[in-house]
């Protein structure tokens, strides 16, 4: 792996990941435990409140709710709001799958992140724990 020898990243808290563009951010059931328990709210209050679900025909995969501006319900002036309970997805970027795929798409990903390749080396069994956990399987609701 072109990582071999780990990477290096180290977030600069710009909030690019956060905002700019749409995308999803999958949440575990782990996830929505501890973002709801954050907020002391109920798990479907917090589904309710602050997610949407992604349809996928016979079920969906629920995620963050997104503000007009593409920037994530949780970000505010002062970074995420739920920081210590900030989900599995954001937790482990960038260390994902499709990031990690070769060296150029690290590069690629390095153009929209200025924390790839800043700061301490990440040595390669954690970038490889990083990515194992970001294999847990996102919540689903099954349709009947």
């Amino acid at each position: 792996m072109f990582y071999d020898k780990g990477l290096r990243f180290s977030c600069r808290m710009c909030s690019y990941c956060c905002s700019a563009e749409p995308g999803y951010v999958y949440l575990t059931k782990d996830d929505i435990e501890a973002a709801s328990g954050a907020l002391g709210c109920s798990f479907d209050e917090f589904i309710r409140r602050y997610c949407r679900l992604v349809d996928f025909g016979s079920y969906s995969l629920v995620s963050l709710l997104e503000r007009a501006d593409y920037d994530c319900i949780f970000l505010s002036d002062k970074g995420c709001a739920i920081y210590s309970a900030r989900p599995l997805q954001c937790r482990t970027y960038p260390f994902w799958r499709n990031v990690l795929e070769s060296e150029e798409s690290w590069k690629r990903e390095a153009e929209s992140c200025p924390g790839i390749g800043k700061g301490e080396i990440i040595p390669r069994s954690v970038i490889e724990k990083r990515l194992k956990e970001g294999e847990t399987p996102p919540y689903m609701i099954i349709r009947k």
